[in-house]
């Protein structure tokens, strides 16, 4: 009889009922009744939905691979992928190992506070067990609030390249706009991630710049999100041998270093 098991990814619901009937995946036939979504923060979004059904004999040699029903699509090669070795989600031995001080606590004044508590409130009722706090925010205006979230199991708050996190500093500050009365300069950050991403961006930036002096030809870098690609630019903005663009549409656009002529 069929099976219908849900899961993050579509993977991980097939391999559940694979695991409950026991069966290998080139014994059974598979529908996909709804994919994963992922919804507001990562966090509310629709789980996959399949069907598996047993077959009633074993495939042939002629069979279809196992692989068949994933929906294929031609992966768009992306240069220098593996050189970012920064996680886009806490590793929680990086949490371990790095440690930042603490940073001297100053009265807040009533939009930092309301700021505070209003991304405390949305974490709570998360049902997430995290501390905001009030910290400095590099390169930034005197008007910046800087918050910052502590707690253990944080990754799921940034997501990949940092997707949820900026979600999450959106609603904040809508929140926090609605009391003020307008948008308020806030960056919300978790377990100082942005600041390791950052470090992370800047050294990439240094050694592929090294790497188009050494050969004198253009080098692609993944495609990032505009903060990221602002990094790279504004690190490598005074290199008398290099220079930079951005390049591609959307959520494709990346940025491309060149050597001075």
């Amino acid at each position: 009889m069929p099976l219908q098991t849900q899961g993050r990814t579509v993977d991980e619901a097939v391999t559940k009922a694979l695991r409950e009937l026991n069966l290998t995946r080139d014994a059974v036939d598979v529908e996909v009744i709804r994919p994963a979504s992922r919804g507001l923060l990562g966090l509310l979004g629709e789980e996959a939905v399949v069907k598996v059904t047993p077959r009633l004999s074993q495939p042939s040699e002629s069979a279809a691979p196992a692989s068949s029903w994933r929906k294929q699509t031609p992966a768009e090669p992306i240069e220098l992928d593996d050189e970012l070795d920064d996680s886009d989600e806490l590793d929680e031995e990086d949490e371990e190992d790095e440690q930042f001080e603490t940073p001297v606590s100053r009265p807040a004044n009533e939009l930092e506070q309301r700021s505070v508590d209003s991304l405390q409130s949305l974490l709570d009722h998360m049902g997430l067990k995290a501390r905001v706090t009030l910290e400095p925010v590099d390169d930034s205006s005197p008007d910046t609030i800087g918050l910052n979230i502590s707690g253990s199991e944080m990754g799921m708050l940034i997501g990949r390249q940092g997707e949820t996190l900026r979600d999450l500093q959106f609603i904040t500050a809508l929140m926090v706009s609605r009391y003020s009365q307008h948008w308020p300069n806030l960056v919300v950050d978790v377990e100082h991630y942005k600041a390791r991403r950052r470090k992370a961006l800047g050294d990439l930036a240094r050694r592929m710049a090294e790497r188009v002096r050494t050969a004198g030809q253009p080098l692609s870098l993944e495609p990032m999100p505009a903060n990221e690609r602002r990094i790279v630019h504004i690190t490598l903005k005074d290199d008398p041998d290099v220079y930079t663009e951005s390049t591609g549409l959307e959520d494709k656009r990346r940025v491309v270093i060149l050597p001075r002529k």
